[in-house]
């Protein structure tokens, strides 16, 4: 069936066939990273940034952006995917340069054009600044965001190590983002607890959450971010995969859904977790026994929530009543 993802990282979305091709024309040896199936190898959290990092060294330029981003959407659109949002960090693109940023830029948005008329999929961007790089980076990332905000950029939010800081720290660049008219998502909630979930809220004022999955450990706060009608981004099998939930079965997206919040689905960096679109939904429908009517339910609470403007969510929702 057709999907809407909106919580997808573009160079997490990265094939691992893809990065060691361009390691190679680049003679950038990163050979570590991978395990003897030539997939992506790391031990837990904290060294999976380190291996994502890594990856990254290997997108040196506006090209290889654009290579990346057709490479993403070909996964993403052969599993059904006909919208997706994706997390795109002005620190890999040109160091937070707004210049360099442009042109980076540039190079994603004549993919996804390309990919949109050959695929059927859209995509928008979602400019993050990265939490373990500080406050101050993080406003570099949202003077990006801000200065190129329009038909592609249409959000900011915050990912990275959730640990570090407090959501507070960060107040001044969602304040930049949010006046430059951007819509606000942040991580939160996936290593955190509830109090981090709860001072997102508070501090940030997001319309979505990334995860979120803790706030289930605080049944009040769940009933506050029902009635906010804020929508969190959850991604089960990443949840899985790393063990931030021991099991599928454990994973507290029904509990969630049945106390009245807003859930979506998503594969949060796909290649990392051998995961795909299809895999969630199927997974889903085999936990928790949701059928289509449900599954159509996630796709259209995440047309709801989605950043773009009502003339794109009219064409999406065609395709996904095609499907």
């Amino acid at each position: 069936m057709p999907k809407v993802e909106l919580h997808l990282h573009l160079e997490g979305g990265a094939p691992p066939a893809f990065i060691r091709g361009l390691a190679k024309e680049k003679n950038i040896d990163i050979s570590g990273i991978f395990d003897e199936q030539g997939g992506y190898l790391y031990r837990d959290f904290e060294h999976f940034l380190q291996v994502y990092e890594a990856a990254c060294t290997t997108l040196t330029g506006p090209e290889e952006f654009r290579r990346l981003t057709l490479a993403v959407l070909e996964e993403s659109a052969a599993h059904g995917v006909v919208y997706s949002e994706t997390f795109v960090s002005p620190d890999f693109c040109g160091g937070g340069d707004v210049g360099a940023w442009r042109e980076y830029l540039a190079a994603m948005v004549e993919a996804a054009d390309e990919a949109e008329r050959t695929m059927g999929i859209t995509l928008k961007g979602i400019v993050t600044c990265i939490r373990h790089m500080g406050p101050e980076q993080a406003k570099t990332a949202a003077k990006c965001a801000a200065e190129t905000k329009g038909d592609f950029i249409v959000g900011y939010g915050m990912a990275g190590a959730e640990m570090v800081g407090r959501p507070g720290d960060f107040a001044y660049s969602f304040d930049m983002a949010r006046e430059a008219g951007l819509r606000i998502t942040c991580h939160a909630g996936e290593w955190g607890g509830p109090d981090m979930v709860a001072d997102t809220i508070r501090d940030l004022a997001p319309e979505r959450i990334g995860h979120g999955i803790n706030a289930i450990k605080d049944l009040a706060l769940v009933d506050q971010i029902a009635e906010q009608g804020i929508v969190l981004e959850v991604c089960p099998g990443s949840n899985v995969f790393l063990n931030a939930v021991p099991s599928w079965e454990a994973h507290p997206i029904a509990k969630l859904r049945d106390r009245g919040v807003k859930v979506t689905v998503s594969t949060d960096d796909p290649p990392f977790f051998h995961t795909t679109m299809t895999d969630e939904f199927d997974m889903l429908a085999r936990t928790f026994g949701w059928e289509e009517e449900v599954l159509s339910e996630l796709n259209q609470t995440a047309l709801d929530a989605a950043f773009c403007d009502d003339k794109t969510k009219e064409a999406v929702a065609k395709r996904l009543a095609a499907g």
